[in-house]
Formats: structure tokens, sequence, C-alpha cells
């Protein structure tokens, strides 16, 4: 027969209190407004970056694309 909901088996709120400090988590330490909307422009930034250099690549293939379009249009 199963347990009703608010009756937990002994041990249980401690062994998650001990479980959290054993897994090697750091604390939550609140960050200040300031440290997150740098922390968001960093991010920002980095993703654009990213997509910087797709972009680049993006246009590297269609640059040979079209230099093979060129060749098919010559012949």
């Amino acid at each position: 027969m199963p347990l009703p909901k608010n009756v937990r088996p002994e041990g249980a709120a401690q062994g998650k209190a001990e479980g959290s400090a054993k897994s090697g988590r750091k604390p939550w330490i609140k960050k200040t407004p300031e440290q997150v909307v740098l922390e968001q422009a960093d991010k920002l930034r980095a993703e654009i970056a990213e997509a910087e250099e797709e972009l680049k690549a993006k246009r590297k293939r269609l640059e040979k694309f079209e230099q093979a379009k060129k060749l098919f249009e010559a012949t």
C-alpha cells in the first residue's frame, strides 16, 4: 500500500540536503543587476561572433557555387 503524500520516510529531508552538499555543486550566489547585464552582454557577443563565423563559411561556399555556375554557363 503506498504511503500518503504528506508522510515521508525517515531521513528523506536530511538525505536531500546532504546529497546536494556531497554532489560537488557550487553554492548559489545571488548576482547584482549589473553582473546579470554584463553577463548577458558577454553571451550576446559570443553568439554574434559565432554567427559571423558561420556566415563567413556560408559566403565561401556560395562563392564556390557561383564559380561553378560560371563554368556551367560558359560551356
